[in-house]
């Protein structure tokens, strides 16, 4: 079954599309649905049955909900999709495939999956993987929409990844003294020629930093198909836009290449806010966004849970930042008036997610609001929602977590 995943993967076709909005960014407000549509639940190769959103390209994402987020690492078979470009091979075979490191080298490389085994020192790094546009249908609090897929929580998991240092490839390749940037790009490609390919790039510093690496493993498994077989990019602390899958190929530059999904796609404004201010006229230097900001997530209870008064109630999350590290995650009970702190799990790294849990015994009946925040180590906290600023490709949020519940 393996084998046959690897290989004829997408074999019978990907049915839906998916499409972004462009142009100026202007304000705008949420659009009436006469009726909510519910995506279906669909079980993929190497996956428990998931919530598709979209299947061309693949956008997957947890059927548990909430759930998901109240233990620290992500099953492989739960883990979250999303890919941006519908071509994605059906076929690859590990005797042939190759990454390609080459432009401004002594010396070009042209690796396969085993030399990247055998040929460098392994090493491993717990990281949160969300995508940028993570928790964006939140943003509707502010009483503006914004573009793109509108993700609950849902755009986000932490796995164990294993494989190669970027910088330790990049060294044996030999990079020359005018090289400044480092290209990436995978085997994802666009249905029409006019369509940019999804290609990213970082500065030649950014490459040398130790966590950043080249992954052939996940949890202790060969990369799942969808998660970017057979290898992909890993850059703790940053958005997933940047974790080029399936990739094929380094290229070392000497100059910066305009791309369309770092110039234009996935930007903010370049602003001490990143974000839109009220009466701007909308034109704005951009920038690509990068590391993420502190974040914590309700993974118990879910949204309308009845629970009985004077039970023990085990309020359970996780919270992560850039890499900066979780110093406290504190709950609310009454509306944001008084804060507890809540009690830290296991420590799985700076760029993992750290479990918490707090303990409750509801007294009374009637309906309640349960608010997370996370502070980390350097003093970031999380902004309630009507204090977060917005922007129009609803990236980067991160306000206070709220989950309304029932006693009865």
């Amino acid at each position: 079954m393996r084998h046959l995943n690897r290989r004829h993967f997408l074999g019978a076709g990907l049915l839906l599309g998916a499409s972004a909005l462009l142009g100026k960014e202007t304000p705008s407000k949420p659009i009436a649905i006469p009726q909510e549509y519910t995506p279906p639940i669909i079980a993929f190769p190497e996956k428990k049955p998931m919530v598709a959103i979209s299947d061309r390209p693949p956008l997957l994402k947890s059927a548990k909900g909430r759930e998901i987020f109240t233990q620290a690492i992500t099953p492989n078979d739960e883990f979250f999709v999303r890919w941006h470009l519908p071509d994605i091979p059906t076929h690859i075979d590990l005797n042939e495939f190759r990454l390609e490191v080459k432009g401004s080298v002594n010396t070009p490389l042209s690796l396969s999956v085993d030399d990247l085994k055998s040929k460098f020192e392994p090493t491993e790094v717990a990281a949160v993987l969300q995508c940028g546009g993570n928790s964006r249908k939140y943003y509707a609090v502010t009483g503006q929409a914004t573009h793109g897929v509108q993700w609950d929580h849902g755009a986000m998991g932490c796995a164990i990844w294993k494989g190669v240092k970027l910088k330790d490839i990049l060294n044996r390749a030999g990079v020359k003294e005018s090289a400044t940037w480092v290209g990436l790009n995978g085997l994802e490609k666009p249905a029409m020629d006019e369509t940019p390919d999804f290609f990213r790039e970082m500065e030649i510093a950014e490459t040398l930093q130790d966590q950043i690496i080249v992954a052939y493993a996940m949890n202790g498994e060969d990369l799942p198909y969808l998660n970017g077989f057979p290898i992909r990019l890993v850059i703790p602390g940053h958005f997933s836009d940047s974790w080029v899958k399936m990739l094929s190929e380094i290229m070392v530059m000497d100059t910066y290449r305009k791309s369309f999904f770092m110039d234009v796609a996935y930007t903010v404004p370049d602003n001490d806010c990143e974000c839109v201010v009220s009466g701007s006229d909308f034109e704005y230097k951009r920038k690509p966004i990068a590391t993420m900001k502190v974040k914590s997530v309700i993974g118990y209870p879910s949204p309308d849970t009845l629970i009985k008064k004077g039970s023990r109630v085990k309020i359970a999350g996780v919270a992560f930042d850039q890499g900066k590290g979780i110093k406290e995650v504190m709950i609310s009970l009454d509306g944001g008036k008084s804060w507890s702190a809540a009690k830290l799990g296991q420590d799985y790294g700076k760029f993992a997610f750290r479990p918490w849990s707090f303990e409750w015994e509801p007294k009374t009946k009637g309906d309640f609001t349960i608010m997370a925040r996370a502070i980390n180590r350097i003093g970031n906290i999380q902004p309630l929602p009507d204090e977060i600023g917005w922007n129009a490709g609803g990236y980067q949020y991160n306000a206070v977590d709220n989950v309304n519940v029932k006693i009865v």
